[in-house]
């Protein structure tokens, strides 16, 4: 009994998202930025956390009837990229009138496209492609105060990279260089609380800081993803070739 309730309070925890996610489209419409930035935030941390829960409480076995992956997508869509590209064009970070539109679709269809990918998590447990973080780019378009044409540029790169194969590091479950990649996480996440507490007046030097864990995280990936081709193709060349199909046969 214990089981069950401590496996369907993970998933109750993991579905919290979609309440802020709501509360997110809300705040953006009412202009008050700084508290959509702390609901990511929250956000990240469930979303940083659950996963560990679920493991610990086994809810996989304890709760089969429910697909915490799939729930998981949900959400993650939802916070992710949905609340972002609402947060950008209903706070003028986008074209005026329908452009603004178009623009903040293209991320969100890029993103439907990733979340929908079999092998968007790899089996390695990294992400495939650009792992949607347009809540992050969000959050570093409103620090930087950009306008629209800089906005409109990194939302048309990061779309077209969601197709670009490489895998990017996955903090809690990428096995390579777990403890630095974790650590390094938690203290952008600790950044991003301390930045939002400034605006608009942000300490120049946090915000670089907080700069750096991007750059490391693109770099790590970069370097993981590449090493690990050579090693892929070492083996494919090494397998034994597949018997000839016999046409007496």
């Amino acid at each position: 009994m214990l089981n069950k309730l401590a496996a369907w309070s993970v998933h109750a925890y993991t579905a919290v998202g979609s309440v802020l996610a709501l509360l997110m489209v809300h705040f953006s419409y009412e202009g008050e930025i700084e508290t959509v930035l702390w609901l990511f935030l929250v956000a990240m941390v469930v979303d940083g956390t659950d996963g560990f829960l679920a493991r610990h409480f086994r809810v996989k076995e304890v709760v089969p009837q429910i697909d915490g992956a799939l729930l998981d997508n949900i959400v993650d869509y939802l916070t992710y990229a949905f609340a972002p590209m609402v947060l950008l064009w209903a706070n003028g970070y986008l074209p005026d009138g329908p452009a603004g539109g178009v623009v903040a679709c293209i991320p969100l269809v890029a993103s439907c496209y990733q979340f929908c990918r079999s092998d968007a998590k790899t089996e390695d447990h990294f992400f495939l492609g650009f792992p949607s973080y347009w809540n992050v780019v969000a959050f570093y378009v409103i620090v930087f105060g950009f306008g629209t044409a800089p906005t409109v540029v990194l939302l048309m790169v990061f779309a077209v990279l969601v197709f670009v194969p490489v895998k990017y590091v996955y903090p809690s479950r990428t096995a390579d260089l777990w403890y630095l990649n974790m650590t390094a996480a938690t203290l952008w996440l600790v950044a991003f609380g301390v930045i939002t507490a400034h605006l608009p007046d942000a300490p120049d030097w946090l915000t670089v800081l907080s700069l750096a864990y991007v750059a490391y995280y693109v770099v790590v990936s970069l370097w993981l993803t590449f090493r690990a081709r050579p090693a892929a193709g070492r083996a494919a060349r090494h397998a034994p070739a597949e018997a000839e199909p016999d046409p007496a046969a």
